[in-house]
């Protein structure tokens, strides 16, 4: 319960610094973080773009055809976003990083429109 609450704490903490993005967007890229761990079947580190696939697919298996709407809602509308929450919370320990990771590994890798048409039409949601 401890973990829950120092969490939710260091979100909040983050959230009065840099208020561009809604604190369940961090909660979201935690759990897409344990998503795509299961998904590259990986225990620890993964990269940026392996986190961002997941990500992709995490959105749509949550929020479906909305995925990108929720994710505007929270202030997210580019790939770099999440490198922002992504170092966000390695700023406040809630994440670590290799000396190999950096914001630009977030840079440009997705469009949101073309990479959610593209899952949702697969998924055939």
């Amino acid at each position: 319960m401890e973990e829950i609450k120092n969490f939710y704490q260091a979100i909040n903490e983050i959230c009065g610094r840099d208020p561009r993005y809604k604190p369940d967007s961090y909660e979201f890229v935690m759990q897409a973080l344990n998503f795509t761990q299961k998904e590259f079947k990986k225990e620890g580190h993964i990269s940026g773009q392996e986190l961002l696939e997941g990500i992709r697919k995490f959105a749509l298996e949550q929020y479906g055809p909305m995925a990108k709407t929720v994710l505007q809602h929270w202030g997210i509308t580019r790939t770099s976003d999440f490198g922002n929450i992504v170092f966000n919370m390695i700023g406040q320990k809630l994440l670590s990083k290799t000396e190999n990771d950096t914001l630009d590994d977030f840079e440009g890798v997705y469009d949101f429109e073309t990479a959610f048409k593209h899952i949702v039409k697969d998924l055939k949601i």
